[in-house]
C-alpha cells in the first residue's frame, strides 16, 4: 500500500488543480448558488467538482469509491473524501476564504491529505508519516498554551448542529482569543502552520468531508485531531465532532467540552 501514496498525492493534486481553476471561474462569474435541504449553500463550484472527482476515480480507481460533500460512488475501503468548496458560505458572498479539500481515506484511516486555496496559490499536502507541507516546505504547529498572547482560535456555531458548543467557546474565551473564519478547513490549515492553536468543530452527519484531509496534515504538522470528547474516529462516515489542536492545549479543551457537553454525546 505504502509504495501507492506517492502516487496517490499527485492523483490527489491533480484534482486540486482542477478544483482551484473551476472555484476561481465561478468566484468571478454567477456561482448558481442555492440552498439545500439542510439550509446549507451549494455553488456551481461544489457540484462540477465533485462530480470531476467522481469521473477521475473511477477512470484511473474505479475499484476505489468517493465520498464528496455533494455526490458518493461505490463503496470500498479506498474512499476518496472530497469537500469541494470548504467555506461555501463566504464563496458564495464573493469572499475569498474558501478552499478545496481531499483526502484518501483507507479502512477509516486517513493516509493522504490535500488542501488547495486557490485565491493565494497555497498547497497543503501530508502523507501518513512523512509530515506535513505548505508550498513544498515543512511546516509545524506552536507551542503556545491557551493564555498566551499569540494564541488565535476558531470556532463553528450553526442552526441544527448537534453539538451547541457556546458555552465551551464562552468559558475558553476568558483566556483566549476565538474568531470564527468561515471555513473550518481554512482554520486547521492555520493549526497545520501554526498560525492557529485551536479550532473546534461541532459538525457530525457526513461531516467526515470537512475533517478527513484535516486529520493527517495538522497530525503531521505535530498536532492532535480527535472527536469532541478526545476520541480518534475513522474518516470514512459521520464523526462525533473535532477538536483540532496544536496537541499542547488538547486536554484543556476537551475537559472543557465534556463539562458542558457529556451529557450530549452521540
Amino acid at each position: 500500500m505504502d509504495e501507492f501514496l506517492e502516487e496517490y498525492l499527485e492523483f490527489a493534486k491533480d484534482i486540486a488543480q482542477y478544483a482551484g481553476e473551476v472555484m476561481l471561474k465561478y468566484f468571478k462569474e454567477n456561482n448558481g448558488a442555492s440552498y439545500k435541504g439542510d439550509k446549507t449553500i451549494v455553488t456551481l463550484a461544489d457540484t462540477e467538482i465533485n462530480a470531476y472527482l467522481i469521473k477521475r476515480v473511477k477512470e484511473k480507481y474505479p475499484s476505489h469509491s468517493v465520498d464528496g460533500e455533494e455526490e458518493q460512488f461505490g463503496r470500498s475501503d479506498y474512499v476518496w473524501v472530497c469537500d469541494p468548496v470548504d467555506g461555501t458560505a463566504m464563496y458564495a458572498r464573493h469572499i475569498p476564504v474558501a478552499l478545496f479539500s481531499l483526502a484518501l481515506v483507507i479502512k477509516g484511516e486517513s493516509k493522504i491529505g490535500v488542501v488547495f486555496d486557490p485565491f493565494t496559490n497555497s498547497w497543503y499536502t501530508a502523507i501518513k508519516g512523512k509530515g506535513a507541507y505548505k508550498n513544498g516546505e515543512k511546516i509545524t504547529v506552536n507551542g503556545y498554551e491557551l493564555d498566551d498572547m499569540r494564541t488565535v482560535c476558531h470556532y463553528d456555531l450553526w442552526v441544527g448542529a448537534d453539538y451547541n458548543i457556546s458555552e465551551v467557546v464562552q468559558e475558553l474565551a476568558n483566556k483566549t482569543y476565538f474568531i470564527g473564519l468561515g471555513s473550518i478547513i481554512r482554520a486547521c490549515m492555520c493549526v497545520a502552520s501554526g498560525d492557529f492553536t485551536l479550532a473546534i468543530f461541532p459538525g457530525t452527519k457526513h461531516k467526515n468531508c470537512d475533517i478527513a484531509a484535516v486529520k493527517v496534515i495538522v497530525e503531521e504538522a505535530g498536532g492532535m485531531v480527535t472527536d469532541l470528547f478526545g476520541n480518534e474516529q475513522p474518516y470514512n462516515e459521520s464523526i462525533n465532532g473535532a477538536v483540532i489542536s496544536n496537541g499542547k492545549v488538547h486536554n484543556e479543551v476537551i475537559e472543557t467540552i465534556k463539562k458542558y457537553l457529556e451529557d450530549k454525546r452521540n
